[in-house]
């Protein structure tokens, strides 16, 4: 639980932080490149499953409190470890892309996508343990 909580907090704030500094620092090399899209996609993705993250998190608080033996728990934290090696994955390939130009980063992305995916097919999974 104290895991998925923190790092949705960090990532969340790392959003925040990371958008603001393209929408000022870099918003003309970005638009000169005409990365903006990609950055903006990169910081939106991020921040939604920083979100997915404390609500795994909460949940997660939620299932330890009652009967672990109902399996919430063993599927909660394999959805949250899923979104956030998706948000490493997906936002950080594209984070790349734009700050380096290689646009070869963009192979990985599609892995972060299904593992961003498979962190909310975990969730439903989950869900369906609660009680």
């Amino acid at each position: 639980m104290k895991f998925m909580l923190q790092a949705g907090a960090i990532l969340g704030a790392l959003a925040v932080a990371i958008g603001a500094f393209g929408a000022h620092a870099l918003k003309a090399s970005l638009e000169a490149s005409g990365r903006a899209d990609t950055f903006e996609t990169a910081v939106k993705y991020q921040f939604y499953h920083a979100l997915a993250l404390v609500l795994v998190g909460l949940l997660l608080g939620r299932a330890e409190a009652g009967d672990p033996s109902l399996g919430a728990v063993r599927w909660l934290n394999w959805s949250g470890y899923a979104f956030a090696a998706g948000v490493l994955i997906f936002s950080g390939s594209l984070y790349a892309i734009c700050f380096t130009g290689i646009t070869k980063f963009g192979a990985v992305a599609p892995i972060g996508g299904l593992l961003m995916i498979a962190g909310w097919v975990l969730l439903f999974l989950a869900a369906g343990k609660l009680g």
